[in-house]
């Protein structure tokens, strides 16, 4: 009994050394490829800094049109513009009531603020901007009823979104009337809905440049190693084997052109920021420029050498088959 499940166990001792052979085999390999890879690129310095250069270019379009769209976006959903609801509320409100609906409303999640407007504000605002301040003095009362301006938060709504906030607002008992310039917000999501999509398809066409610029250099290098290959051929290697250093490269390419992109978008931006900041101080307003977020340099890394490795794959599977040992 003991002889057979001695023989089990180092049977399973030699299936799993094996195993943790050649992962160790094929971990070596790859690395070894990795940093083979970065040194020839290393020793051609000028050549691979234009091509790097020319995909962070084309990188750097796309990431810095969705840093500016973003920004936009919030400048809008922090614009006390337009893009108010006024509610009117009922004449025989009181002012506590008032004030409390507004705390009420400013907990709301598509909503950015609310401003109040007593009667009496109201009525002083009016007289000042009316002109008719002695015929005002002969009423017997305020006809004016409070308002309370609400702020939608743009950034995180749609024209939909702010219609229902509208109906749900003027649903309010409290609320006579609700209003709202739905035509100008239409416009202005439009407006933003062709900025997004227009960054989608500017970095479409931009991905499909980077793949054909990673796909020529990589041609180019098969070409210059045409010898080699066929060589290698002769002795037995793969195509596995032969393709893995030019994916690599492609790997190595896309990384350094996405880094040149961060870069490009972070200077420009910083740049920027000073200007942007004194205008926003002229208008009273704190708002500061957004540079890249952790998600969108994530995605720009990713997308960088995603491409880079994508554009090298498809130009190593189509010209090694065309490199034959004669």
């Amino acid at each position: 009994m003991n002889a057979p499940a001695k023989g089990r166990s180092s049977g399973a001792s030699t299936i799993r050394s094996s195993i943790g052979t050649a992962v160790a085999s094929w971990g070596i390999r790859h690395l070894q490829t990795f940093f083979y890879t970065l040194g020839q690129i290393w020793r051609r310095p000028f050549s691979a800094l234009m091509t790097a250069a020319v995909l962070g270019i084309a990188l750097a379009l796309p990431a810095g049109l969705h840093v500016l769209l973003t920004n936009v976006q919030q400048v809008m959903s922090g614009w006390d513009g337009g893009t108010q609801v006024s509610l009117f509320l009922r004449r025989e409100l009181a002012e506590s009531e008032a004030e409390r609906l507004a705390a009420k409303l400013r907990t709301h999640r598509d909503i950015a603020g609310v401003d109040y407007i007593s009667r009496e504000q109201a009525m002083e605002e009016f007289r000042r901007l009316s002109g008719f301040g002695n015929a005002l003095d002969a009423l017997s009362e305020n006809p004016l009823p409070s308002v309370l301006v609400v702020r939608p938060v743009l950034g995180r709504s749609d024209p939909d979104s702010v219609k229902r906030l509208l109906d749900e607002l003027g649903a309010n008992p409290q609320v006579e009337l609700a209003q709202l310039d739905m035509q100008w917000v239409k416009r202005l999501f439009a407006l933003m809905e062709i900025g997004r999509r227009g960054v989608w398809v500017l970095g479409a066409l931009l991905a499909l440049a980077v793949l054909l610029v990673v796909g020529n250099t990589i041609r180019l290098a098969i070409q210059n190693q045409r010898d080699e290959i066929v060589i290698t051929k002769l002795i037995g290697g793969t195509d596995t084997f032969i393709r893995r250093p030019f994916l690599y490269s492609g790997f190595w390419y896309g990384l350094f052109g996405a880094l040149i992109a961060f870069a490009l978008v972070q200077s420009s931006l910083w740049a920027l920021a000073g200007p942007v900041q004194e205008l926003a101080g002229l208008y009273r307003s704190s708002f500061r420029l957004d540079t890249l977020d952790a998600l969108t340099t994530a995605g720009l890394l990713f997308g960088g050498t995603g491409l880079g490795l994508l554009g090298s794959w498809i130009a190593v599977g189509r010209h090694l088959r065309d490199i034959e040992p004669t």
